[in-house]
């Protein structure tokens, strides 16, 4: 499909005005393109030679608006940090409308009536990193946001500096946020929660719809997603950052990239987000503050049916979380499901990468090797007898299990990539000077993080020491 033959619909426009705001895109100067993801394209049933159009760029920066397109930025409140805002919105994101089941995004159009003292837009080295993360989980099966498009820009945004304003294009399922809920039950407004609830329901879980206690039976497919999706995050050694409620999806997509990170070394208590100066969304928190994030929920909810119900679906997320994190533990592990002792292996294997400091992607994929030579995996850390230790419980566990199914089984599951945020960084210096080729390489990485690259080599390895650990910003 061309890009003039393109009718958007707007659904959520549907809802009560209080819903969202009506705005128009301000569009950037000199726009020009970076990326364009033609996975999503296909999704979109957009043609693939589009995506280099003049055309494409103008859709992207919010010039040219497709048939039926009726902008708006949606509102919702959210618990920040754990203290409760009771106005936020799409600051600095505008929905341009939906194709299919699908909504389309631009972030950093311009501002809105949610951006406070914002500005509205988005710099380039935060563009890059939510368009590259995006297609990055994609490629890890992870649920997540997509990015159809990236473009850059002269148009300068001041932020601690001043940088490169550019747009990335979203895609997404949903973008109703637990917080969008939070807004209508503090206000009182129960009949809009009840609109929210039945679109939602309508969107993303039409199997429950007509259901008896079908708002009891929303609350529990958010729960159950949210514990998969933690667990998810946790096999994989990502860390969000930004855990507050108007950034958990009630779709169980992982939403809102910012200061974002794959561990380096391995660390339970690794933060990666410089704000966060007491660690509420360190890395081992991410399944606890879900569920705190959860309860949030549940009391907005609580208005449609009643809170014992909801509280009994909620006292199971322990359960669930930790049935989906054995689940990915063991996969990765090589093991063909649990049996009793291996939640012990596991959590005194992670106890073991970190006190050695092993790099966690390289541990995983080098053990999918493994065949009884242990010199590749005692060199991933500092001592080896915690290891030998280690390794001779897996020994024991592995001996029944066929070693080559083993091992096609640990490679398809242990990625050999993931983008760090070192790499990342590399892409962002790159791309100010307007080399975009980093990016290319990125983006076939994230494409297919389980594949070998020989070209891409230098990235498999530990991070250098130089660049672990490293906290960022929101504004990331």
């Amino acid at each position: 499909m061309k890009l003039n033959e393109l009718t958007l619909t707007n659904p959520y426009l549907q809802l009560p005005a209080e819903f969202y705001d009506k705005v128009v895109p301000t569009p950037l100067a000199d726009p020009y393109l970076i990326h364009a993801n033609p996975d999503v394209a296909k999704i979109l049933d957009i043609d693939e030679e589009e995506l280099q159009s003049d055309t494409f760029v103008k859709f992207l920066n919010g010039e040219y608006l497709a048939r039926g397109s009726e902008p708006f930025a949606m509102c919702y409140a959210g618990h920040q940090f754990g203290q409760f805002v009771p106005r936020l919105g799409d600051g600095r994101a505008i929905n341009i409308g939906t194709l299919g089941k699908y909504h389309l995004q631009l972030k950093g159009a311009g501002m809105t009536v949610y951006s406070r003292h914002g500005d509205g837009r988005a710099v380039l080295r935060s563009s890059i990193r939510e368009y590259l993360m995006s297609e990055a989980m994609q490629g890890l099966s992870i649920p997540t946001t997509l990015c159809l498009g990236l473009i850059g820009s002269e148009h300068q945004v001041r932020r601690q500096e001043i940088e490169k304003g550019a747009i990335v294009c979203r895609v997404s399922s949903s973008w109703v946020r637990f917080g969008t809920f939070e807004y209508y039950a503090h206000q009182g407004m129960f009949e809009e929660l009840k609109a929210l609830a039945d679109y939602v329901i309508d969107e993303n879980f039409p199997h429950i719809k007509g259901r008896e206690d079908h708002y009891t039976l929303l609350f529990n497919e958010a729960m159950v997603i949210t514990a998969r999706l933690m667990a998810q995050w946790m096999s994989v050694g990502f860390n969000h950052g930004v855990m507050n409620t108007d950034n958990m999806s009630i779709a169980g997509l992982t939403i809102d990239y910012g200061p974002y990170a794959f561990l380096d070394d391995f660390r339970h208590d690794h933060v990666c987000n410089q704000t966060d100066v007491h660690g509420r969304y360190s890395f081992s928190n991410q399944p606890e503050i879900a569920k705190w994030n959860l309860k949030s929920l549940m009391m907005a909810l609580s208005p449609l049916t009643t809170m014992e119900k909801l509280e009994k679906n909620l006292a199971i997320y322990d359960k669930i979380y930790m049935r989906y994190f054995h689940y990915y533990m063991c996969k990765k592990l090589g093991f063909e499901g649990t049996v009793e002792g291996d939640p012990e292996l596991i959590d005194d294997m992670l106890d073991m990468l970190e006190s050695l400091q092993v790099d966690y992607t390289l541990f995983f994929r080098t053990l999918s090797h493994y065949e009884g030579d242990r010199n590749a995996l005692l060199a991933t850390g500092l001592y080896h007898e915690p290891m030998h230790a280690w390794l001779d419980r897996y020994d024991e566990r592995i001996k029944h299990i066929d070693a080559t199914e083993r091992k096609e089984q640990m490679l398809s599951t242990n990625p050999k990539y993931v983008l760090k945020n070192y790499m990342l960084q590399e892409a962002i210096d790159a791309a100010e000077q307007g080399d975009f080729s980093v990016v290319d390489d990125l983006f076939k990485i994230a494409q297919d993080p389980f594949d070998e690259h020989p070209e891409f080599e230098r990235w498999a390895g530990a991070t250098p020491k130089e660049f672990k650990n490293r906290k960022l910003s929101c504004s990331s």
